[in-house]
C-alpha cells in the first residue's frame, strides 16, 4: 500500500493556500442554492464513492479540505490513501453541517478527481514496465498552481518525482546548449556558477552526443525521442557509467518496450497533463 511521502504531507502552509484558493473560486461561502435550500442547523452524512475502477488519490488532501471548510465536520476514510479501488466502493465519509458538505463538494470531487486520474494513469504504466529495471518518472509539465497535488499523485500511483522545480537541480536542455554554445560549454559553466553543486542531467539527441555527454562526468542523461535501437546502443554505449533517462512520445502502447532496452529511467509528460479524472460521487442523507 502506497502512503503520502514526507515532503508532501508535511507542506500544510502551501497545501492550505492551494485549498483556500479553490475555495474562493467558487465563492463557497456565497452558495446561494445551499443556502436558500438547506437549513442551517441541518447534520447529515455524505458518502464518497467510487464510479470507476482505478487508485484513489488525495484522501488526505480531502481532509485537510474539510477541515477548512467547517471544524464541525468529521471525515472517516474507509480506504487507504493509493488503494486500489472497484466501481461501487465507498471510499470515505463526511459527518457534520450539510451547507458546508455541500458548499464544498465539488471543489472535494474536482481535487479527489483530478488526483486519482493521475494516480490511476501512473499505475497503469508503473505495471507495463514490471520485471525490469525501469522506473517511471513525472515531469514539470503540471498544471499551473497544482504541481504539489500533481506530484503527489504520481507517488500514490507508485511513480517517482523528477524535479519538484527548477531549483532543485540542473538539466541543460537544447535551448541551454544552444544559448551556451555547445554541450561541453553548457556543464563548464553550470559547475562554475552554481555554489551548491547540485545534481547535472543533460539531454541528448543523439549517439554522438550521447559519446560527448559521456565524457563529461554528468550525474544523469537524458535521451530525447530516441528510437528502440537508439536507445538499445546508448544502453550499451554507456555501459553502466551514468543513468540514463528515456523520454519523448511515450505511451502506455511502447513503455514496456522502451523499459526492455534497459534504460534506468523512463520519464512521462502525460502522467500529468493528460490523465482522464477517475469517476467519484458524493451522496449525502440526513441524520
Amino acid at each position: 500500500m502506497h502512503t503520502p511521502i514526507d515532503q508532501f504531507a508535511d507542506a500544510t502552509a502551501e497545501l492550505d493556500a492551494l485549498l483556500r484558493r479553490a475555495l474562493a473560486e467558487d465563492r463557497y461561502a456565497e452558495d446561494v442554492t445551499t443556502l436558500c435550500t438547506v437549513p442551517a442547523t441541518a447534520q447529515v452524512v455524505a458518502t464518497l464513492w467510487a464510479k470507476a475502477p482505478g487508485v484513489i488519490a488525495g484522501l488526505a488532501v480531502a481532509e485537510r479540505l474539510v477541515a477548512l471548510l467547517d471544524p464541525q465536520l468529521r471525515w472517516q476514510p474507509l480506504v487507504a490513501d493509493g488503494a486500489t479501488i472497484e466501481a461501487g466502493m465507498p471510499l470515505a465519509r463526511i459527518v457534520g453541517p450539510g451547507r458546508a458538505v455541500l458548499s464544498g463538494e465539488r471543489t472535494l470531487l474536482n481535487l479527489l478527481q483530478y488526483m486519482s486520474g493521475i494516480a490511476t494513469l501512473t499505475r497503469q504504466y508503473v505495471a507495463a514496465v514490471a520485471g525490469t529495471r525501469a522506473i517511471i518518472l513525472d515531469t514539470r509539465k503540471t498544471a499551473p498552481g497544482l504541481r504539489l497535488l500533481s506530484k503527489w499523485a504520481v507517488r500514490l500511483g507508485g511513480g517517482q518525482n523528477h524535479r519538484q522545480h527548477l531549483a532543485e537541480m540542473v538539466l541543460i536542455k537544447e535551448n541551454h546548449i544552444a544559448a551556451a554554445g555547445g554541450l561541453a560549454a553548457a556543464v563548464a559553466r553550470v559547475r562554475a556558477g552554481d555554489p551548491l553543486g547540485r545534481a547535472i542531467e543533460v539531454e541528448v539527441c543523439s549517439l554522438d552526443e550521447l559519446r560527448i555527454a559521456l565524457e563529461l562526468a554528468v550525474d544523469r542523461i537524458l535521451l530525447d525521442n530516441m528510437s528502440l535501437d537508439e536507445l538499445r546502443a546508448a544502453v550499451a554505449l554507456a555501459a553502466g557509467r551514468v543513468p540514463l533517462e528515456a523520454s519523448g512520445n511515450i505511451t502506455l502502447a511502447n513503455v514496456a518496450a522502451v523499459a526492455a532496452t534497459g534504460v534506468d529511467y523512463i520519464s512521462v509528460g502525460a502522467l500529468t497533463h493528460s490523465a482522464p479524472a477517475l469517476d467519484l460521487s458524493l451522496l449525502l442523507e440526513a441524520l
